[in-house]
């Protein structure tokens, strides 16, 4: 009989008050919305029968209320990792890329043309938001092999991870979508990581 399956039910945090203006948020700790609320809770409804063996958050507000939610069903406490957190933003932090485009055009163009690879001003870049989440995210599957558990993060940490456990390059980020709330399932076997779930929202 073969090795189990790792799977892992990777979340972006619900939304965040403020969210309709679009902003930078980084490592800014906004608090969940009300919606923010309800999106987790239609993701826990929805894992309420699955057997989650721990459920991990980054260290900021939005994604440990998201993992509070999702893990109360099963008498889970999520396990806080600082690494999982979002990329630094630096001084771009808290404003809108209209707001960025104005005060800085020629930085903001050189940001978007090279995503994977140029740092926010004064924050990180891709291969440094990887370097440090990529090797906590194997550390927790490692601990957890031939189980499924919950990971709740952030859209650029969880493109980040996505990327490199599929063996895309960084500069593929934006291609996979991650809305607020939403569900990404990664399954593990001998053969490696297999994308069964991308950017599933929740059905409020």
């Amino acid at each position: 009989m073969g090795a189990r399956r790792t799977l892992i039910y990777l979340f972006r945090h619900g939304a965040v008050v403020g969210a309709e203006t679009r902003r930078f948020i980084g490592h800014l700790d906004v608090p969940l919305s009300a919606r923010g609320e309800r999106q987790s809770a239609a993701q826990a409804e929805r894992l309420r029968g699955t057997a989650l063996s721990a459920v991990f958050t980054s260290d900021l507000a939005r994604a440990r209320r998201t993992g509070e939610i999702l893990a109360a069903p099963h008498g889970l406490t999520p396990v806080v990792v600082p690494a999982l957190r979002e990329m630094a933003m630096g001084r771009w932090d808290g404003l809108t890329a209209e707001e960025i485009r104005a005060r800085e055009p020629g930085a903001f163009a050189d940001w978007m043309s090279r995503v994977g690879e140029f740092p926010f001003p004064g924050g990180e870049s891709v291969p440094d938001l990887a370097a440090r989440a990529w090797p906590a995210f194997e550390a927790i599957v490692a601990a957890h092999a031939g189980r499924a558990l919950a990971i709740v993060a952030h859209g650029g940490t969880n493109r980040a991870l996505l990327c490199l456990a599929l063996g895309l390059g960084l500069g593929r980020l934006l291609a996979l979508g991650q809305d607020y709330g939403a569900l990404s399932l990664l399954e593990r076997d001998a053969a490696g990581w297999r994308l069964a779930r991308l950017n599933e929202r929740p059905v409020l």
